[in-house]
């Protein structure tokens, strides 16, 4: 995946809130703190914006990804022990819905933060 300085700013930000809090704490609370650090970093986001998702031209529903940074980055937070190929999966979708190249999963659940 290709990281650019916003990429690396984000992930700076998510490892202030891991070292901070550890894991064990529910979703909503690191999206909570990660946005204090986005905020605090200069970084611009939108919290769960949601984007259409369209099948062969049909508007079908929608999705939300956590989060949607400088127009061309979603991040998808989770807070669990370990991560699945469906979580992988879903954060890729979210670049799709939103015509992004570039895509961070997050995971605060388990002892090292893990981040794809």
């Amino acid at each position: 995946m290709e990281r650019d300085e916003l990429t690396y700013k984000v992930i700076g930000c998510v490892m202030k809130v891991h070292s901070t809090l550890g894991n064990g704490f529910q979703e909503v609370i690191y999206q909570r703190c990660l946005s204090i650090e986005l905020t605090k970093a200069g970084v611009s986001f939108i919290r769960e914006q949601e984007q259409a998702v369209f099948y062969e031209g049909i508007d079908v529903g929608t999705r939300r990804a956590d989060f949607v940074i400088g127009e061309k980055l979603t991040v998808e937070l989770k807070a669990i022990i370990n991560l699945e190929n469906v979580h992988l999966a879903q954060a890729k979708n979210y670049t799709v819905a939103y015509d992004y190249s570039l895509g961070l999963l997050i995971n605060f659940g388990s002892q090292s933060c893990s981040i794809n």
